[in-house]
């Protein structure tokens, strides 16, 4: 079926459209805009990824595009830049058997449009969209299915799963973003296809897995994946949480408050929407019954932190992203009380890091809104940021780097090679400092430094 729906492109993309739909034209050939971008449009949602098929062969969109890039040749796909927008197109094609669970082990190049559609994944995806006339041809109901709010599979579900191991993720992460449902077949044959998910590679599963938690909801996908079997193959650690009961003062499992406070964490750095998701990932390790008859969960943040090193290797993240997020796992239970002083506010932020307070306050705040029944920020936390804030405006030292004498210093004073003692002696200057900043000046530090190392050689520390 065709119907007209004229779709609302950004004028920044329209130049490397009609350059698209030109060239292909001029040559004798046909073109339609395919896949995300449709759907989006359609939806009135905001696209910025957009997409081609045509009848055109691989090779002769090498020729007829001045500046194309074989990114997908074997496949079909090339890449055109106009005006520094990329715009991908694909020649139809049709695939053949799949035996590694990701890609298939033929190409058979098509000329017909419906027969490409037919090998896409799901119907809201395999809508075409022809600029010139501003008709969307849809073969298998997506648009019916974006207006029932539905996932569906083209074809059969089971095939489809059986051929890409990746799809039943990328169906659990649509659900995500658009607040779809998936359909109760597709959802079944999730489960009945996992030997095939199994094959994905840990760097696929982790960008589908990074796009649902950057989504305003990630409970749904997360939700869908624990029950067709998807969590528990690629994150058993969180699948581990459900059904593990807290205490008095949380409203849920430890499973749904981590994923309701993925929820509530602001969805612009992923690494607060991780932290938030698994600050609590060893309650169930280190869960003891306490004299009262209540669970307790002691230092849950600091076997979470190793944890988390580790769910994060296997799923290849950054080494960057690690650091971050363990950082804020590990101290997301700071417990501020009214007697510290500024030394221990000062300390506190040298422990997490300057650059990392906002984040843990992010963190901080998901957990509460996580919990069900708390939220917002309790008043000493409030307080403690204050005094952070003073401390930050009265540019106070908090790292060996703010201390008014280096290593280098240090060195030439006592005719010294670089070794331990240097680190040492400017990690207890600093300890002097942070108690009080006004020591923090070149000739105080000089003096003190002399009477640590004279310390350090006559063998009193």
């Amino acid at each position: 079926m065709t119907k007209i729906i004229p779709l609302s492109i950004p004028d920044k993309y329209i130049r490397g459209i009609e350059k698209i739909y030109s060239t292909l034209e001029k040559n004798g050939n046909e073109c339609f805009m395919v896949g995300g971008a449709v759907r989006d449009l359609i939806m009135g949602s905001p696209a910025e990824d957009y997409d081609f098929a045509t009848n055109a062969r691989p090779e002769e969109l090498m020729k007829i595009f001045r500046h194309a890039v074989p990114t997908g040749i074997k496949h079909g796909t090339v890449s055109v830049i106009v005006d520094g927008e990329v715009f991908e197109v694909t020649t139809y094609r049709n695939d053949g058997k799949y035996d590694d669970g990701r890609h298939p082990n033929e190409v058979i190049f098509s000329d017909s449009l419906e027969v490409d559609i037919s090998r896409r994944d799901f119907t809201m995806n395999g809508l075409a969209y022809n600029y010139r006339t501003s008709e969307v041809v849809d073969f298998c109901g997506g648009i019916e299915d974006i207006n029932k709010r539905v996932i569906r599979t083209i074809g059969k579900p089971v095939d489809r799963f059986s051929e890409d191991g990746l799809r039943p993720y990328r169906a659990c992460r649509f659900a995500s973003k658009l607040g779809f449902d998936i359909e109760d077949e597709t959802f079944d044959s999730i489960g009945l296809t996992l030997e095939v998910s199994a094959k994905v590679s840990a760097e696929r599963i982790r960008d589908e897995f990074v796009k649902t938690v950057m989504t305003d909801r990630p409970s749904v996908g997360l939700e869908y994946m624990r029950k067709s079997g998807l969590l528990e193959q690629f994150l058993p650690e969180l699948f581990a949480c459900y059904g593990v009961e807290q205490n008095k003062y949380h409203a849920f499992d430890v499973y749904y408050h981590c994923v309701y406070s993925c929820d509530a964490a602001l969805n612009d750095k992923l690494e607060v929407k991780l932290a938030a998701l698994l600050h609590d990932i060893a309650k169930p390790q280190v869960r003891r019954k306490g004299a009262d008859g209540e669970n307790t969960f002691y230092n849950h943040e600091v076997v979470g932190s190793r944890m988390v090193k580790n769910i994060m290797k296997r799923l290849k993240f950054s080494n960057a992203e690690i650091d971050c997020v363990t950082n804020l796992v590990i101290n997301h239970m700071f417990h501020y009380t009214e007697d510290w002083n500024d030394g221990a506010v000062r300390r506190f932020m040298r422990k997490v890091g300057v650059e990392n307070l906002g984040d843990l306050a992010r963190v901080r705040l998901a957990d509460r809104a996580g919990n069900g029944s708390r939220s917002g920020m309790p008043a000493p936390i409030h307080e403690l940021f204050r005094r952070i804030e003073q401390i930050i405006e009265a540019e106070n030292a908090i790292t060996v780097k703010d201390l008014l004498i280096n290593g280098n210093d240090v060195m030439s004073m006592f005719h010294v090679k670089p070794g331990p003692i240097i680190g040492k002696i400017l990690n207890e200057l600093l300890e002097i400092v942070l108690d009080d900043p006004a020591a923090n000046t070149a000739e105080n530090l000089a003096e003190k430094a002399k009477e640590i190392y004279e310390k350090e050689v006559r063998g009193e520390n």
